[in-house]
Protein backbone atom coordinates (compact mmCIF):
# COMPACT_ATOMS: atom_id res chain seq x y z
CA UNK A 1 0.00 0.00 0.00
CA UNK A 2 1.31 3.43 -0.89
CA UNK A 3 2.24 5.83 1.91
CA UNK A 4 -0.05 8.43 0.31
CA UNK A 5 -3.57 7.85 -1.08
CA UNK A 6 -3.33 6.24 -4.48
CA UNK A 7 -4.55 7.97 -7.62
CA UNK A 8 -6.48 4.74 -8.32
CA UNK A 9 -9.20 5.67 -5.82
CA UNK A 10 -11.40 8.67 -5.25
CA UNK A 11 -14.00 9.49 -2.59
CA UNK A 12 -17.62 8.72 -3.34
CA UNK A 13 -19.53 11.94 -4.08
CA UNK A 14 -22.13 13.11 -1.54
CA UNK A 15 -25.84 13.08 -2.26
CA UNK A 16 -27.44 16.44 -2.87
CA UNK A 17 -29.96 16.20 -0.02
CA UNK A 18 -29.87 19.49 1.84
CA UNK A 19 -32.80 18.93 4.18
CA UNK A 20 -32.18 15.30 5.06
CA UNK A 21 -34.50 14.04 7.82
CA UNK A 22 -32.91 10.73 8.84
CA UNK A 23 -30.35 12.20 11.32
CA UNK A 24 -33.19 13.16 13.64
CA UNK A 25 -35.22 9.99 13.16
CA UNK A 26 -35.60 7.26 15.79
CA UNK A 27 -36.27 3.59 15.06
CA UNK A 28 -39.56 2.93 16.82
CA UNK A 29 -40.73 -0.26 15.11
CA UNK A 30 -39.02 -3.16 13.36
CA UNK A 31 -38.88 -3.49 9.59
CA UNK A 32 -40.17 -6.45 7.63
CA UNK A 33 -37.37 -8.99 7.90
CA UNK A 34 -36.34 -11.16 4.95
CA UNK A 35 -33.78 -13.90 5.45
CA UNK A 36 -31.64 -14.78 2.47
CA UNK A 37 -29.61 -17.40 4.36
CA UNK A 38 -30.81 -20.14 2.01
CA UNK A 39 -29.93 -18.18 -1.12
CA UNK A 40 -27.35 -15.39 -0.75
CA UNK A 41 -25.83 -16.99 2.33
CA UNK A 42 -25.86 -20.49 0.85
CA UNK A 43 -24.23 -19.56 -2.44
CA UNK A 44 -21.23 -18.15 -0.57
CA UNK A 45 -20.39 -21.38 1.30
CA UNK A 46 -17.41 -23.58 0.54
CA UNK A 47 -19.86 -26.46 0.44
CA UNK A 48 -23.47 -25.36 -0.14
CA UNK A 49 -26.11 -26.91 2.10
CA UNK A 50 -27.72 -30.14 1.00
CA UNK A 51 -31.50 -30.59 1.09
CA UNK A 52 -31.54 -31.82 4.70
CA UNK A 53 -29.49 -28.87 5.95
CA UNK A 54 -31.56 -26.40 3.95
CA UNK A 55 -34.73 -27.84 5.45
CA UNK A 56 -33.27 -27.65 8.94
CA UNK A 57 -32.29 -24.03 8.35
CA UNK A 58 -35.70 -23.20 6.85
CA UNK A 59 -37.53 -24.63 9.85
CA UNK A 60 -35.32 -22.70 12.27
CA UNK A 61 -35.89 -19.43 10.40
CA UNK A 62 -39.64 -20.02 10.67
CA UNK A 63 -39.31 -20.70 14.40
CA UNK A 64 -37.32 -17.50 14.91
CA UNK A 65 -40.19 -15.60 13.34
CA UNK A 66 -39.18 -14.73 9.77
CA UNK A 67 -42.27 -14.25 7.61
CA UNK A 68 -40.35 -13.83 4.36
CA UNK A 69 -37.56 -16.28 3.44
CA UNK A 70 -35.62 -16.32 0.18
CA UNK A 71 -35.26 -20.04 -0.32
CA UNK A 72 -33.41 -20.48 -3.60
CA UNK A 73 -32.22 -19.37 -7.03
CA UNK A 74 -34.20 -22.16 -8.70
CA UNK A 75 -33.02 -21.51 -12.26
CA UNK A 76 -29.38 -21.76 -11.18
CA UNK A 77 -29.35 -25.45 -10.22
CA UNK A 78 -31.53 -28.52 -10.11
CA UNK A 79 -30.81 -28.80 -6.37
CA UNK A 80 -32.37 -25.41 -5.72
CA UNK A 81 -35.28 -26.17 -8.05
CA UNK A 82 -36.01 -29.45 -6.27
CA UNK A 83 -35.83 -27.84 -2.83
CA UNK A 84 -38.47 -25.27 -3.74
CA UNK A 85 -40.69 -27.95 -5.21
CA UNK A 86 -40.38 -30.06 -2.05
CA UNK A 87 -41.51 -27.10 0.07
CA UNK A 88 -44.54 -26.60 -2.15
CA UNK A 89 -45.48 -30.21 -2.97
CA UNK A 90 -45.12 -31.42 0.63
CA UNK A 91 -46.94 -28.37 2.03
CA UNK A 92 -44.01 -27.48 4.29
CA UNK A 93 -44.46 -23.70 4.22
CA UNK A 94 -46.30 -22.28 7.25
CA UNK A 95 -49.46 -20.32 6.47
CA UNK A 96 -47.95 -17.04 7.63
CA UNK A 97 -44.62 -17.46 5.79
CA UNK A 98 -43.96 -16.31 2.23
CA UNK A 99 -41.13 -17.87 0.27
CA UNK A 100 -39.05 -15.80 -2.13
CA UNK A 101 -37.12 -16.93 -5.21
CA UNK A 102 -34.49 -15.01 -7.16
CA UNK A 103 -33.95 -14.75 -10.90
CA UNK A 104 -31.95 -12.58 -13.23
CA UNK A 105 -33.91 -10.43 -15.67
CA UNK A 106 -33.55 -12.96 -18.48
CA UNK A 107 -36.49 -14.65 -20.20
CA UNK A 108 -35.45 -18.30 -20.00
CA UNK A 109 -34.46 -17.97 -16.33
CA UNK A 110 -37.74 -16.26 -15.48
CA UNK A 111 -39.75 -19.01 -17.20
CA UNK A 112 -37.83 -21.69 -15.31
CA UNK A 113 -38.42 -19.81 -12.04
CA UNK A 114 -42.14 -19.41 -12.59
CA UNK A 115 -42.40 -23.11 -13.45
CA UNK A 116 -40.71 -23.88 -10.13
CA UNK A 117 -43.13 -21.88 -7.96
CA UNK A 118 -46.35 -22.97 -9.67
CA UNK A 119 -48.86 -24.14 -7.07
CA UNK A 120 -47.38 -22.18 -4.18
CA UNK A 121 -49.91 -20.38 -2.02
CA UNK A 122 -47.94 -17.11 -2.05
CA UNK A 123 -44.50 -16.32 -3.45
CA UNK A 124 -42.25 -13.31 -3.95
CA UNK A 125 -40.58 -13.41 -7.35
CA UNK A 126 -37.39 -11.37 -7.10
CA UNK A 127 -36.00 -10.00 -10.38
CA UNK A 128 -32.73 -8.13 -10.67
CA UNK A 129 -30.41 -6.57 -13.20
CA UNK A 130 -27.36 -4.37 -12.67
CA UNK A 131 -27.87 -0.76 -13.75
CA UNK A 132 -24.73 1.13 -12.66
CA UNK A 133 -22.41 2.84 -15.18
CA UNK A 134 -19.68 0.23 -14.75
CA UNK A 135 -22.04 -2.64 -15.58
CA UNK A 136 -23.75 -0.74 -18.41
CA UNK A 137 -20.45 0.16 -20.03
CA UNK A 138 -18.05 -2.63 -19.06
CA UNK A 139 -20.11 -5.77 -18.45
CA UNK A 140 -23.22 -5.42 -20.68
CA UNK A 141 -22.22 -2.71 -23.22
CA UNK A 142 -25.81 -1.45 -23.03
CA UNK A 143 -27.39 1.98 -23.00
CA UNK A 144 -29.59 3.29 -20.20
CA UNK A 145 -32.66 2.67 -22.34
CA UNK A 146 -31.64 -0.94 -22.98
CA UNK A 147 -30.99 -1.58 -19.27
CA UNK A 148 -34.39 -0.13 -18.36
CA UNK A 149 -36.09 -2.15 -21.08
CA UNK A 150 -34.50 -5.33 -19.71
CA UNK A 151 -36.11 -4.67 -16.33
CA UNK A 152 -39.51 -3.68 -17.74
CA UNK A 153 -39.74 -6.59 -20.19
CA UNK A 154 -38.90 -9.02 -17.38
CA UNK A 155 -41.63 -7.59 -15.16
CA UNK A 156 -44.17 -7.84 -17.95
CA UNK A 157 -43.25 -11.49 -18.48
CA UNK A 158 -43.69 -12.29 -14.77
CA UNK A 159 -47.02 -10.45 -14.77
CA UNK A 160 -48.27 -12.43 -17.77
CA UNK A 161 -47.16 -15.77 -16.35
CA UNK A 162 -48.63 -14.93 -12.92
CA UNK A 163 -51.99 -14.34 -14.59
CA UNK A 164 -51.81 -17.95 -15.77
CA UNK A 165 -51.28 -19.12 -12.15
CA UNK A 166 -54.43 -17.88 -10.36
CA UNK A 167 -53.89 -20.35 -7.51
CA UNK A 168 -50.65 -18.58 -6.60
CA UNK A 169 -50.40 -15.05 -5.28
CA UNK A 170 -47.31 -13.60 -6.94
CA UNK A 171 -45.66 -10.58 -5.37
CA UNK A 172 -43.09 -8.73 -7.44
CA UNK A 173 -39.74 -7.68 -6.06
CA UNK A 174 -37.32 -5.74 -8.20
CA UNK A 175 -33.69 -4.98 -7.34
CA UNK A 176 -31.64 -2.47 -9.31
CA UNK A 177 -28.41 -4.36 -8.64
CA UNK A 178 -25.42 -2.11 -7.85
CA UNK A 179 -27.92 0.55 -6.73
CA UNK A 180 -25.42 2.37 -4.52
CA UNK A 181 -23.06 2.93 -7.47
CA UNK A 182 -25.87 4.15 -9.78
CA UNK A 183 -27.03 7.70 -10.54
CA UNK A 184 -30.05 8.22 -8.29
CA UNK A 185 -32.14 9.80 -11.05
CA UNK A 186 -31.61 6.75 -13.26
CA UNK A 187 -32.31 4.31 -10.41
CA UNK A 188 -35.60 6.10 -9.81
CA UNK A 189 -36.38 6.07 -13.55
CA UNK A 190 -35.95 2.29 -13.78
CA UNK A 191 -37.86 1.59 -10.54
CA UNK A 192 -40.75 3.86 -11.58
CA UNK A 193 -40.94 2.06 -14.92
CA UNK A 194 -41.09 -1.28 -13.09
CA UNK A 195 -43.93 -0.24 -10.75
CA UNK A 196 -45.84 1.18 -13.73
CA UNK A 197 -45.40 -1.99 -15.76
CA UNK A 198 -46.63 -4.11 -12.86
CA UNK A 199 -49.53 -1.79 -12.13
CA UNK A 200 -48.59 -1.31 -8.48
CA UNK A 201 -51.35 -0.14 -6.15
CA UNK A 202 -51.58 0.26 -2.36
CA UNK A 203 -53.39 -3.08 -2.34
CA UNK A 204 -50.86 -4.74 -4.67
CA UNK A 205 -47.52 -3.31 -3.68
CA UNK A 206 -44.18 -3.89 -5.35
CA UNK A 207 -41.06 -4.46 -3.29
CA UNK A 208 -38.31 -2.14 -4.53
CA UNK A 209 -35.09 -3.45 -3.07
CA UNK A 210 -32.10 -1.06 -3.05
CA UNK A 211 -29.01 -3.18 -2.53
CA UNK A 212 -25.58 -2.06 -1.48
CA UNK A 213 -24.39 -4.88 -3.73
CA UNK A 214 -20.92 -3.68 -2.80
CA UNK A 215 -20.42 -1.11 -0.06
CA UNK A 216 -18.90 1.88 -1.84
CA UNK A 217 -19.33 4.67 0.70
CA UNK A 218 -19.97 5.51 4.32
CA UNK A 219 -23.31 4.58 5.92
CA UNK A 220 -24.58 8.17 5.86
CA UNK A 221 -24.29 8.17 2.05
CA UNK A 222 -26.46 5.04 1.89
CA UNK A 223 -28.97 6.70 4.20
CA UNK A 224 -29.05 9.75 1.92
CA UNK A 225 -29.62 7.53 -1.12
CA UNK A 226 -32.47 5.68 0.61
CA UNK A 227 -34.11 8.90 1.83
CA UNK A 228 -33.84 10.37 -1.67
CA UNK A 229 -35.61 7.33 -3.11
CA UNK A 230 -38.15 7.35 -0.30
CA UNK A 231 -39.05 10.96 -1.08
CA UNK A 232 -38.91 10.79 -4.90
CA UNK A 233 -40.19 7.38 -6.01
CA UNK A 234 -43.48 7.45 -7.90
CA UNK A 235 -46.34 5.50 -6.34
CA UNK A 236 -44.59 5.53 -2.97
CA UNK A 237 -47.78 4.34 -1.29
CA UNK A 238 -47.65 1.29 -3.56
CA UNK A 239 -44.00 0.47 -2.83
CA UNK A 240 -42.33 -1.48 -0.03
CA UNK A 241 -38.86 0.08 0.12
CA UNK A 242 -36.30 -2.58 1.01
CA UNK A 243 -32.61 -2.66 1.98
CA UNK A 244 -30.03 -5.29 1.07
CA UNK A 245 -26.69 -4.10 2.49
CA UNK A 246 -23.42 -5.95 2.10
CA UNK A 247 -20.49 -5.53 4.45
CA UNK A 248 -17.48 -4.75 2.25
CA UNK A 249 -16.53 -1.73 4.36
CA UNK A 250 -17.57 -3.41 7.61
CA UNK A 251 -20.43 -0.96 8.14
CA UNK A 252 -23.48 -2.91 6.95
CA UNK A 253 -25.20 -2.81 10.34
CA UNK A 254 -24.81 0.95 10.61
CA UNK A 255 -25.94 1.41 7.01
CA UNK A 256 -29.02 -0.68 7.71
CA UNK A 257 -29.96 1.23 10.84
CA UNK A 258 -29.55 4.58 9.07
CA UNK A 259 -31.45 3.22 6.05
CA UNK A 260 -34.40 2.33 8.28
CA UNK A 261 -34.25 5.83 9.77
CA UNK A 262 -34.23 7.16 6.20
CA UNK A 263 -37.57 5.56 5.34
CA UNK A 264 -36.99 1.91 4.42
CA UNK A 265 -39.72 -0.58 5.29
CA UNK A 266 -37.86 -3.87 4.91
CA UNK A 267 -34.43 -5.42 5.43
CA UNK A 268 -32.79 -8.39 3.73
CA UNK A 269 -29.80 -10.14 5.24
CA UNK A 270 -28.42 -13.28 6.86
CA UNK A 271 -27.96 -14.60 10.35
CA UNK A 272 -24.48 -13.69 11.61
CA UNK A 273 -23.66 -11.84 8.39
CA UNK A 274 -23.11 -14.77 6.05
CA UNK A 275 -22.91 -14.03 2.35
CA UNK A 276 -20.58 -13.15 -0.52
CA UNK A 277 -17.19 -11.56 0.23
CA UNK A 278 -17.52 -10.00 3.70
CA UNK A 279 -21.17 -11.03 3.86
CA UNK A 280 -24.65 -9.59 4.01
CA UNK A 281 -25.84 -7.48 6.88
CA UNK A 282 -26.07 -9.47 10.12
CA UNK A 283 -29.77 -9.65 10.97
CA UNK A 284 -29.06 -10.92 14.48
CA UNK A 285 -27.06 -7.80 15.33
CA UNK A 286 -29.54 -5.39 13.75
CA UNK A 287 -32.49 -7.04 15.51
CA UNK A 288 -30.86 -7.18 18.93
CA UNK A 289 -29.54 -3.64 18.62
CA UNK A 290 -33.21 -2.63 18.37
CA UNK A 291 -34.08 -4.83 21.32
CA UNK A 292 -31.53 -3.05 23.54
CA UNK A 293 -33.25 0.23 22.64
CA UNK A 294 -36.64 -1.00 23.81
CA UNK A 295 -37.97 -1.99 20.37
CA UNK A 296 -38.89 -5.66 20.11
CA UNK A 297 -37.72 -6.84 16.67
CA UNK A 298 -40.40 -9.48 16.29
CA UNK A 299 -37.73 -12.16 16.01
CA UNK A 300 -37.04 -14.69 18.75
CA UNK A 301 -33.41 -15.14 19.76
CA UNK A 302 -34.18 -16.33 23.27
CA UNK A 303 -32.15 -19.51 22.64
CA UNK A 304 -29.12 -17.99 20.97
CA UNK A 305 -26.94 -21.01 21.60
CA UNK A 306 -29.33 -23.28 19.69
CA UNK A 307 -29.56 -20.81 16.79
CA UNK A 308 -25.79 -20.49 16.66
CA UNK A 309 -25.14 -24.22 16.75
CA UNK A 310 -27.69 -24.85 13.99
CA UNK A 311 -26.14 -22.22 11.73
CA UNK A 312 -22.64 -23.54 12.38
CA UNK A 313 -23.66 -27.11 11.60
CA UNK A 314 -25.58 -26.18 8.44
CA UNK A 315 -23.00 -23.74 7.03
CA UNK A 316 -19.82 -25.31 8.45
CA UNK A 317 -18.69 -21.80 9.42
CA UNK A 318 -17.89 -21.10 13.06
CA UNK A 319 -19.29 -18.02 14.76
CA UNK A 320 -16.46 -15.78 15.93
CA UNK A 321 -16.13 -15.88 19.74
CA UNK A 322 -16.38 -12.06 19.79
CA UNK A 323 -19.37 -11.86 17.43
CA UNK A 324 -21.96 -9.41 18.81
CA UNK A 325 -24.55 -11.05 21.06
CA UNK A 326 -23.80 -14.61 19.86
CA UNK A 327 -20.08 -15.20 20.36
CA UNK A 328 -18.94 -17.47 23.16
CA UNK A 329 -16.92 -14.67 24.77
CA UNK A 330 -19.12 -11.59 24.27
CA UNK A 331 -20.48 -11.79 27.81
CA UNK A 332 -17.13 -12.73 29.32
CA UNK A 333 -14.91 -10.29 31.20
CA UNK A 334 -11.27 -11.01 32.00
CA UNK A 335 -10.29 -7.45 32.90
CA UNK A 336 -10.20 -6.80 36.63
CA UNK A 337 -11.91 -3.40 36.45
CA UNK A 338 -14.64 -4.78 34.18
CA UNK A 339 -15.22 -7.70 36.53
CA UNK A 340 -15.51 -5.43 39.54
CA UNK A 341 -18.05 -3.20 37.79
CA UNK A 342 -20.10 -6.17 36.54
CA UNK A 343 -20.15 -7.75 40.00
CA UNK A 344 -21.45 -4.50 41.51
CA UNK A 345 -23.98 -4.14 38.72
CA UNK A 346 -25.43 -7.59 39.37
CA UNK A 347 -25.60 -6.85 43.08
CA UNK A 348 -27.68 -3.71 42.50
CA UNK A 349 -29.84 -4.94 39.61
CA UNK A 350 -33.49 -5.39 40.58
CA UNK A 351 -35.39 -8.17 38.82
CA UNK A 352 -38.07 -5.99 37.22
CA UNK A 353 -36.03 -2.81 36.86
CA UNK A 354 -34.49 -1.35 33.71
CA UNK A 355 -31.37 -3.31 32.79
CA UNK A 356 -28.38 -1.39 34.11
CA UNK A 357 -25.34 -3.65 34.46
CA UNK A 358 -21.99 -2.14 33.40
CA UNK A 359 -20.35 -3.60 30.28
CA UNK A 360 -23.41 -5.73 29.47
CA UNK A 361 -25.69 -3.91 26.98
CA UNK A 362 -28.19 -6.78 27.09
CA UNK A 363 -29.22 -9.26 29.76
CA UNK A 364 -27.60 -12.57 28.70
CA UNK A 365 -30.63 -14.42 30.05
CA UNK A 366 -32.78 -12.78 27.36
CA UNK A 367 -30.72 -14.78 24.88
CA UNK A 368 -30.88 -17.99 26.88
CA UNK A 369 -27.31 -17.52 28.08
CA UNK A 370 -26.41 -18.19 31.71
CA UNK A 371 -24.32 -15.95 33.92
CA UNK A 372 -21.84 -18.78 34.56
CA UNK A 373 -19.21 -17.64 32.08
CA UNK A 374 -19.62 -13.88 32.34
CA UNK A 375 -16.54 -13.49 34.51
CA UNK A 376 -13.47 -15.60 33.87
CA UNK A 377 -10.09 -15.20 35.44
CA UNK A 378 -6.63 -14.90 33.92
CA UNK A 379 -3.55 -12.82 34.69
CA UNK A 380 -5.43 -9.61 33.75
CA UNK A 381 -8.18 -10.20 36.26
CA UNK A 382 -8.71 -8.63 39.65
CA UNK A 383 -10.57 -9.16 42.88
CA UNK A 384 -13.98 -8.54 41.32
CA UNK A 385 -13.71 -11.52 39.00
CA UNK A 386 -12.42 -13.83 41.70
CA UNK A 387 -15.12 -12.72 44.11
CA UNK A 388 -17.85 -13.14 41.50
CA UNK A 389 -16.85 -16.72 40.68
CA UNK A 390 -16.59 -17.65 44.35
CA UNK A 391 -20.06 -16.26 44.98
CA UNK A 392 -21.84 -17.42 41.82
CA UNK A 393 -20.33 -20.91 41.70
CA UNK A 394 -19.82 -21.78 45.37
CA UNK A 395 -21.97 -19.38 47.36
CA UNK A 396 -19.00 -17.92 49.22
CA UNK A 397 -19.41 -14.16 49.64
CA UNK A 398 -16.00 -12.90 50.75
CA UNK A 399 -15.49 -9.70 52.77
CA UNK A 400 -13.89 -7.01 50.68
CA UNK A 401 -10.48 -7.14 52.37
CA UNK A 402 -10.42 -10.90 51.88
CA UNK A 403 -11.24 -10.33 48.20
CA UNK A 404 -8.13 -8.16 47.96
CA UNK A 405 -5.99 -10.68 49.85
CA UNK A 406 -7.14 -13.74 47.92
CA UNK A 407 -6.97 -12.00 44.54
CA UNK A 408 -3.24 -11.59 45.22
CA UNK A 409 -2.99 -15.35 45.72
CA UNK A 410 -4.83 -15.96 42.44
CA UNK A 411 -2.69 -13.37 40.66
CA UNK A 412 0.47 -15.20 41.69
CA UNK A 413 -1.03 -18.45 40.44
CA UNK A 414 -2.08 -17.04 37.05
CA UNK A 415 1.27 -15.29 36.57
CA UNK A 416 3.05 -18.58 37.24
CA UNK A 417 0.79 -20.68 35.01
CA UNK A 418 0.18 -18.08 32.30
CA UNK A 419 -3.34 -19.16 31.40
CA UNK A 420 -6.98 -18.79 32.32
CA UNK A 421 -8.08 -20.44 35.56
CA UNK A 422 -11.50 -21.98 35.99
CA UNK A 423 -13.90 -21.53 38.89
CA UNK A 424 -12.91 -25.01 40.06
CA UNK A 425 -9.23 -24.02 39.99
CA UNK A 426 -10.02 -20.97 42.12
CA UNK A 427 -12.07 -23.04 44.57
CA UNK A 428 -9.25 -25.53 45.01
CA UNK A 429 -6.76 -22.70 45.47
CA UNK A 430 -9.05 -21.09 48.05
CA UNK A 431 -9.25 -24.29 50.05
CA UNK A 432 -5.51 -24.91 49.87
CA UNK A 433 -4.93 -21.37 51.11
CA UNK A 434 -7.55 -21.12 53.84
CA UNK A 435 -9.50 -24.21 54.83
CA UNK A 436 -7.41 -27.36 54.50
CA UNK A 437 -5.97 -28.70 57.80
CA UNK A 438 -2.51 -27.38 58.57
CA UNK A 439 0.31 -29.54 59.90
CA UNK A 440 1.23 -27.10 62.70
CA UNK A 441 -2.03 -26.27 64.41
CA UNK A 442 -5.39 -27.84 63.70
CA UNK A 443 -8.79 -28.04 65.32
CA UNK A 444 -10.30 -31.28 66.59
CA UNK A 445 -13.41 -30.57 68.72
CA UNK A 446 -14.93 -28.26 71.28
CA UNK A 447 -17.36 -28.22 74.20
CA UNK A 448 -19.12 -24.96 75.00
CA UNK A 449 -20.86 -23.96 78.21
CA UNK A 450 -22.70 -20.81 79.18
CA UNK A 451 -21.64 -18.98 82.30
CA UNK A 452 -22.43 -15.68 83.89
CA UNK A 453 -21.20 -12.89 81.62
CA UNK A 454 -20.26 -15.10 78.70
CA UNK A 455 -19.23 -18.60 77.73
CA UNK A 456 -16.45 -21.06 78.51
CA UNK A 457 -14.92 -23.44 76.03
CA UNK A 458 -13.02 -26.72 76.25
CA UNK A 459 -11.01 -26.84 73.06
CA UNK A 460 -9.12 -29.82 71.65
CA UNK A 461 -6.46 -28.98 69.09
CA UNK A 462 -3.52 -30.77 67.52
CA UNK A 463 -0.12 -29.14 67.80
CA UNK A 464 2.33 -30.77 65.43
CA UNK A 465 0.15 -33.88 65.60
CA UNK A 466 -0.02 -33.90 69.41
CA UNK A 467 -3.55 -33.68 70.86
CA UNK A 468 -3.86 -30.79 73.29
CA UNK A 469 -6.81 -29.73 75.50
CA UNK A 470 -7.22 -26.03 76.18
CA UNK A 471 -9.82 -24.00 78.05
CA UNK A 472 -10.84 -20.38 78.00
CA UNK A 473 -13.61 -17.96 78.79
CA UNK A 474 -14.97 -15.01 76.88
CA UNK A 475 -18.06 -13.06 75.90
CA UNK A 476 -18.80 -15.60 73.16
CA UNK A 477 -17.32 -18.69 71.51
CA UNK A 478 -14.88 -16.71 69.35
CA UNK A 479 -13.56 -14.69 72.27
CA UNK A 480 -13.40 -17.81 74.45
CA UNK A 481 -11.43 -19.70 71.79
CA UNK A 482 -8.96 -16.81 71.45
CA UNK A 483 -8.33 -16.91 75.23
CA UNK A 484 -8.00 -20.71 75.18
CA UNK A 485 -5.28 -20.56 72.52
CA UNK A 486 -3.15 -18.46 74.85
CA UNK A 487 -2.56 -21.74 76.68
CA UNK A 488 -0.09 -22.72 73.95
CA UNK A 489 1.45 -19.28 73.75
CA UNK A 490 -0.61 -18.04 70.81
CA UNK A 491 -1.73 -14.49 71.43
CA UNK A 492 -4.07 -13.38 68.67
CA UNK A 493 -6.64 -10.63 68.23
CA UNK A 494 -9.70 -10.71 66.02
CA UNK A 495 -9.90 -7.54 63.95
CA UNK A 496 -13.10 -8.51 62.15
CA UNK A 497 -15.47 -11.45 62.13
CA UNK A 498 -18.21 -12.28 59.62
CA UNK A 499 -20.34 -15.34 59.18
CA UNK A 500 -22.41 -16.18 56.10
CA UNK A 501 -24.72 -18.98 55.16
CA UNK A 502 -23.71 -20.66 51.92
CA UNK A 503 -26.24 -23.51 51.86
CA UNK A 504 -25.76 -27.07 50.70
CA UNK A 505 -23.85 -27.28 47.43
CA UNK A 506 -22.55 -30.06 45.27
CA UNK A 507 -19.50 -27.92 44.63
CA UNK A 508 -18.77 -26.83 48.17
CA UNK A 509 -19.98 -29.97 49.92
CA UNK A 510 -22.73 -30.09 52.55
CA UNK A 511 -21.42 -27.05 54.42
CA UNK A 512 -24.00 -24.49 55.40
CA UNK A 513 -21.95 -21.86 57.24
CA UNK A 514 -18.83 -19.94 56.39
CA UNK A 515 -16.84 -17.88 58.91
CA UNK A 516 -14.29 -15.22 57.99
CA UNK A 517 -11.92 -14.01 60.69
CA UNK A 518 -9.31 -11.30 60.24
CA UNK A 519 -6.59 -12.24 62.72
CA UNK A 520 -3.72 -10.13 64.06
CA UNK A 521 -0.95 -12.35 65.38
CA UNK A 522 2.73 -11.59 66.01
CA UNK A 523 2.43 -8.34 64.08
CA UNK A 524 0.85 -9.90 61.00
CA UNK A 525 -2.69 -9.53 59.71
CA UNK A 526 -4.18 -12.49 57.88
CA UNK A 527 -7.62 -13.81 57.03
CA UNK A 528 -8.74 -17.22 58.12
CA UNK A 529 -11.74 -19.11 56.78
CA UNK A 530 -13.78 -21.96 58.20
CA UNK A 531 -16.60 -23.86 56.49
CA UNK A 532 -18.79 -26.27 58.43
CA UNK A 533 -22.47 -26.99 59.10
CA UNK A 534 -21.86 -25.85 62.70
CA UNK A 535 -21.14 -22.12 62.92
CA UNK A 536 -19.03 -22.43 66.09
CA UNK A 537 -16.84 -25.08 64.47
CA UNK A 538 -16.55 -22.89 61.35
CA UNK A 539 -15.56 -19.91 63.54
CA UNK A 540 -12.83 -21.82 65.41
CA UNK A 541 -11.55 -23.24 62.14
CA UNK A 542 -11.35 -19.71 60.76
CA UNK A 543 -9.37 -18.49 63.79
CA UNK A 544 -6.87 -21.31 63.51
CA UNK A 545 -6.67 -20.84 59.74
CA UNK A 546 -5.72 -17.18 60.28
CA UNK A 547 -3.15 -18.06 62.95
CA UNK A 548 -1.52 -20.64 60.72
CA UNK A 549 -1.42 -18.17 57.82
CA UNK A 550 0.31 -15.62 60.08
CA UNK A 551 3.13 -18.15 60.43
CA UNK A 552 2.82 -18.81 64.17
CA UNK A 553 4.65 -21.98 65.29
CA UNK A 554 2.93 -23.26 68.46
CA UNK A 555 4.84 -26.51 68.20
CA UNK A 556 7.83 -24.74 69.76
CA UNK A 557 5.78 -24.44 72.94
CA UNK A 558 5.31 -28.19 73.05
CA UNK A 559 9.04 -28.86 72.90
CA UNK A 560 9.59 -26.29 75.66
CA UNK A 561 7.16 -28.13 77.94
CA UNK A 562 4.72 -25.24 78.09
CA UNK A 563 1.77 -27.24 76.75
CA UNK A 564 -0.03 -29.86 78.82
CA UNK A 565 -0.51 -32.98 76.68
CA UNK A 566 -3.69 -35.02 77.20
Amino acid sequence: MHAQPSHKYKPFPPVNLKDRQWPNAVISQPPVWMSTDLRDGNQSLFEPMDADKKMRMFNMLCQIGFKEIEVAFPSASQTDFNFVRSLIDQDLIPQDVTIEVLTQAREHLIRRTMECVRGARRVIVHIYNAISPTFREVVFNMSKAEVKAMAVDSVKLVKAMAADMPETEVILQYSPETFTATELEFAKEVCDAVTEAWGATPERKVIINCPATVEVATPNIYADQIEWMHRNLARRDSVILSLHPHNDRGTAVAATELGIMAGADRVEGCLFGHGERTGNVDLVTVALNMYTQGVHPGLDFSDMNAVGRTVEECTQIDIHPRHPYAGDLVFTAFSGSHQDAIKKGFASQQEDARWNVPYLPIDPKDLGRSYDSIIRVNSQSGKGGVAYLMESQYGVVMPRRLQVEFSGVVQQYTDAHGSEVTAQDIWQLFNRTYTEPASLLSFHEYQLQSQEGGQSIRLTVNVNGVSTILSGQGNGPVDAAIHALQGIGVYAQVRSFEERSIGASASAGEASACAFVEVVCEGKVCYGVGINPDIVTASIQAIISGINRCGVVPGDMVSAGVVKVA
